[in-house]
């Protein structure tokens, strides 16, 4: 389901007074180039197929109609694609990137190993907030917080420290000193996908969107526990809101400390550098595309949700997450080290 209420307006109004007269100049620009969109993971995983599915319309609704072409550009969780921007890549508005969230609350607890100032990027979009969960896999696997806390074991995968699902997993672990084993080292949710099929997986923690659709319909994958306090429509109730276990003030804020950079999920960025005129007119593009009927069913069509939120979303979540209280972000530190 699309939706793209009065709160977009404004993003799109303030963007639309940017591009106006830039328009003519873009067309120039554009006409001809090629628009990269970075993916910081192995291909077949969930934001490779988010980047895939922008990248076959945006180019309709960017002046002068560039190619638009994804890159898989894999390493450190994508941190590797995402320090890319500024570093090595061009910064003329040709590139973009979409990458891992919970790297932007790895670079607060963490700042001397990621080395980067989220607040900086120019973002783009969102094309939907990461609504993620946890679940089991299989006749054996977990099915509720009940069955995992009394007697259950989880057995679950990730990139590496700072992925989304290595903090979803080690919240488990250390907040609630839930039975959770986290295996590193795997290049991307599809790998991963593969690892639990196997059995070398009992489960995984990921954005509800990336699970195989095949494994909710045939009751493959039991979502039990969910990390946003919104449930959508197509997640299982069973999926218990995490902060519901929370038994102090101070989990409470930590749980809402970590579940921030989910707010800015299947995002789109560019480079601090890139120049303010084209960034705008990505961002009308990004805006013109989420509402293109031709993009809306191509998405529905791959079952991948859309609810589109405005560039200005993004750097809220990364505002308020800068200013969180240091005892907190102290206590996610250790939930990152392990």
């Amino acid at each position: 389901m699309v939706r793209i209420g009065s709160k977009l307006l404004p993003g799109l109004a303030c963007a639309a007074l940017i591009v106006a007269p830039a328009l003519a100049r873009a067309a120039d620009f554009y006409k001809g180039k090629t628009v990269t969109i970075l993916v910081g993971f192995s291909p077949g995983g969930g934001y490779d197929a988010y980047a895939r599915a922008v990248a076959r319309r945006i180019g309709v609704h960017i002046p002068g109609h560039p190619n638009v072409v994804v890159q898989n550009l894999p390493g450190a969780g994508s941190l590797t694609a995402v320090r890319s921007l500024d570093a090595t890549q061009p910064t003329d508005g040709t590139v973009m990137a979409m990458f891992n969230p919970g790297l932007i609350t790895q670079s607060i607890v963490e700042p001397a190993k990621v080395q980067f100032d989220f607040s900086k990027l120019a973002w783009v979009g969102i094309m939907t907030p990461d609504f993620r969960v946890c679940y089991g896999f299989g006749p054996k696997g977990i099915k509720s917080w009940s069955q995992l806390m009394h007697g259950g074991r989880l057995i679950l995968g990730s990139t590496g420290k700072g992925a989304a699902d290595y903090i979803d997993g080690a919240t488990l672990r250390d907040v609630f000193h839930a039975p959770v084993k986290q295996v590193l080292g795997f290049p991307g949710s599809a790998q991963q996908r593969i690892a639990i099929e196997q059995g070398e997986l009992t489960g995984d923690c990921g954005s509800l969107s990336s699970i195989p659709i095949e494994w909710l319909r045939d009751h493959k994958a039991h979502p039990f526990v969910r990390f946003s306090k919104q449930r959508p429509s197509d997640m299982t109730r069973k999926a218990a809101f995490i902060g519901s276990f929370a038994k102090t003030d101070d989990q409470k804020k930590l749980l809402n400390f970590l579940d921030a950079a989910n707010e800015v999920g299947r995002s789109l960025a560019m480079s601090s550098k890139a120049p303010a005129a084209r960034v705008a007119i990505l961002r009308k593009a990004f805006v013109d595309t989420m509402k293109d009927p031709a993009f809306v069913a191509d998405m529905k069509k791959e079952r991948l949700p859309l609810h589109p939120l405005p560039a200005e979303d993004a750097q809220k979540s990364i505002g308020a997450m800068i200013k969180a209280a240091p005892a907190t972000i102290a206590r996610a530190k250790k939930i990152f080290e392990g």
